[in-house]
């Protein structure tokens, strides 16, 4: 076994970097999108190979928003399911279609396919430019799939701070109370991309909080593939993942 990826515990997809909104927190910028996507079928089958190989407790589909192909996202979190995954999340804004049969279809395919947690992006960024109408109809239609769905916000400085983002939030966060959704403790909002570009004020007199999407290079806890099946140096779209793990350095 490979000494980096000894304590691989997780794996994780960025579906698509193709978004419905346009939020000014995003830590990917502008999301220049050409259309690519995974391919579910060889992502299921790199998740099937780590897992004869690796004790895996966790899976996770995010974006982009990852519901412009849940097609795809249902494929991944069948084979996780297969594999014996325990934990099987999805992160969406929750604003992939307006036609209430599409998003009925969807729901019902997630809860199919295995997903076991949803994390619905709701907060004061995403709903600039998120309709909220088709958030809500998402979120009871997850509901009466029987699949457990929380509200999962993004906090600038923290949680606690009372900046007038924060407070919109929480607004949101009791009207969808209101409506039986809970919410999760959400993340704190990282200085990168369009953060960094936009909301530059909030972060000079602050510690720069950890980066959560960083992994330490000599262990390697999570395998994050990209849209195109980018991986650790490597391709699953052109060699086999226990190969890619293997030669990683």
């Amino acid at each position: 076994m490979n000494i980096y990826t000894r304590n691989l515990e997780r794996i994780e997809f960025v579906v698509t970097m193709g978004c419905t909104g346009k939020c000014r927190h995003c830590s990917e910028g502008s999301h220049v999108f050409g259309g690519e996507h995974i391919d579910g079928e060889t992502a299921a089958r790199a998740v099937a190979e780590v897992c004869r190989h690796y004790d895996i407790k966790s899976l996770m589909t995010f974006g982009g928003e990852p519901l412009l192909y849940p097609e795809a996202v249902c494929c991944i979190h069948r084979a996780a399911a297969l594999a014996g995954i325990p934990r099987r999340e999805l992160i969406t804004n929750g604003f992939f279609s307006r036609d209430k049969k599409r998003i009925r279809e969807a729901a019902e395919m997630l809860s199919d396919s295995g997903v076991n947690r949803i994390m619905l992006s709701v907060d004061a960024f995403h709903q600039e430019t998120i309709p909220l109408e088709p958030v809500e109809y998402f979120a009871e239609c997850v509901r009466e799939s029987g699949v457990p769905i929380e509200v999962h916000p993004a906090w600038l400085v923290s949680a606690e701070s009372d900046n007038p983002y924060n407070l919109r939030t929480r607004e949101l966060l009791e009207r969808f109370e209101r409506m039986g959704f809970g919410a999760d403790e959400g993340n704190v909002i990282f200085p990168q991309g369009n953060a960094k570009k936009f909301l530059a004020e909030y972060f000079k007199d602050t510690e720069e909080p950890k980066n959560p999407y960083e992994d330490d290079p000599h262990d390697i806890r999570a395998l994050c593939f990209e849209p195109d099946g980018g991986v650790l140096g490597g391709n699953i779209c052109k060699n086999d993942i226990m190969d890619i793990i293997e030669a990683y350095r």
